[in-house]
């Protein structure tokens, strides 16, 4: 027997058990995955929350939880390609990632990807890349962004902000980053100019950057894209993850499918480098499940948080 949680209602922290099910294994074209860390992140909870959400990516219940993780190849099936048993990887599958095992094609298909785990990055951290990452490099593609821009970012201090926020300033651009004052120092230190968000913000966005804002992405709700249609962005500059698929003013809406296939490439390449970092906020064993996603859906982590297994 293994691991795995598991909810069998939508709702809260509460639904989420961890139980013992049957080993999986790897069958032909396939391989599995030893898992040592989950990433957690607002879908995961969305779907276990919300059946609307969960119909959307072809979930029904019982169901398992969790997206993103890393571990270890200990398994691979006749025919399968690209991993060795042995093999530290990284990736994502909706809606069953927290669990000791998962068994994937090689090489993958469908919601699910499987990349190798470079030297350099931990498992923790791997663990914490796919979706945000993914979802950070599109709404950043999205905007054509590029150096010299000064671009606004809402929700610069949340699990997908940190990473929109460097890569952003890999790419030459100013960061002016929207967040609750108590992250300020945390954002000043990934090398973004944090502004409150709230009512005032574009007079506040306008003493910050007199020279204009040139782009802008949101990655909570649409306050920012507003304020940035409010500050004469144009809307093809403007992206949003989180405001459904038609966003106000004609801005464009995205999400980490979107992004450029070697944007994770680029993100573990600058982590060894040692030119990006991923903040891991709090990390708890999976007997903790529960309280890490009510720490998480309380929304005012500073970063990341993962699961150990």
């Amino acid at each position: 027997m293994s691991r795995a949680v598991i909810h069998e209602t939508f709702g809260g922290p509460e639904v989420l058990e961890l139980r013992e099910v049957p080993e999986p294994h790897a069958g032909p074209g396939e391989v599995r995955v030893r898992v040592t860390a989950v990433g957690l992140n607002p879908m995961d909870w969305g779907i276990a929350a919300q059946p609307e959400v969960a119909a959307r990516f072809g979930i029904a219940l019982p169901a398992g939880f969790g997206s993103d993780f890393a571990g270890v190849v200990d398994e691979v099936g006749a025919g399968a390609t690209g991993f060795a048993v042995g093999d530290r990887v990284y990736g994502g599958t909706v809606g069953r990632a927290a669990a000791d095992f998962l068994v994937l094609k090689a090489p993958t298909e469908s919601l699910e990807m499987l990349f190798h785990t470079p030297d350099g990055v931990s498992d923790e951290v791997a663990s914490t890349l796919p979706v945000a990452g993914l979802s950070a490099a599109a709404a950043l593609a999205a905007i054509d962004l590029r150096s010299g821009d000064t671009v606004l970012i809402g929700g610069a201090a949340g699990g997908v902000g940190v990473f929109a926020v460097q890569l952003a300033k890999l790419a030459g651009a100013t960061v002016i980053g929207t967040a609750s004052e108590g992250t300020f120092d945390f954002l000043r230190e990934l090398g973004a100019e944090p502004v409150a968000y709230g009512a005032g913000l574009a007079d506040r966005v306008r003493a910050l950057a007199p020279g204009g804002v040139t782009a802008a992405t949101d990655l909570f709700g649409t306050e920012t894209a507003e304020t940035a249609l409010a500050l004469g962005v144009p809307p093809e500059r403007i992206s949003t993850i989180a405001a459904g698929p038609t966003p106000p003013g004609g801005v464009r809406p995205t999400g980490g499918f979107d992004a450029r296939p070697d944007a994770l490439v680029r993100i573990t390449d600058a982590i060894v480098a040692g030119e990006f970092t991923v903040p891991i906020a709090a990390t708890f064993p999976i007997e903790k499940i529960r309280d890490a996603v009510a720490l998480q859906a309380g929304r005012h982590v500073h970063g990341k948080i993962a699961i150990t297994l």
